[in-house]
């Protein structure tokens, strides 16, 4: 299974957070898996950092690509397609970052490893 983990989940994996699903833990962990980070979560921790809503995230922040490769997973750039699909979905959801994961998922045929609920809505495949 190709998973793409939202940026909590990315989160939460790395601190060891009880608050990462059972079953998200299980699929991350499961070497028969593939798991990738958006860029968009690389720019979503940054943003957030510098503006104070991710205070303890300054390693995270400053390293996001050599702690993402020391868990083997995949970075996931965003590509013009990306984009363009982001843009163009008639969604009524605003957080620029949570539509670029949708449309990398989607795009890209991978699980969104997420507890954002709300994502059913876009026909998403949603794991957690």
């Amino acid at each position: 299974m190709k998973l793409l983990l939202d940026t909590h989940a990315l989160i939460w994996w790395l601190a060891g957070d009880a608050a990462l699903s059972r079953r998200a833990q299980d699929a991350i962990a499961d070497e028969a898996n593939s798991v990738a980070v958006s860029a968009a979560s690389a720019m979503e921790v940054a943003t957030k950092f510098r503006i104070g809503k991710l205070p303890g995230a300054a390693l995270l922040a400053q390293d996001f690509e050599a702690i993402v490769a020391a868990q083997g997973f995949a970075e996931l750039p965003i590509s013009v397609s990306h984009a363009r699909l982001a843009g163009e979905m008639k969604i009524d959801h605003q957080d620029p970052f949570d539509r670029f994961l949708i449309a990398q998922a989607l795009a890209d045929s991978m699980v969104l490893v997420s507890n954002e609920a709300l994502f059913d809505r876009f026909a998403v495949q949603r794991l957690w």
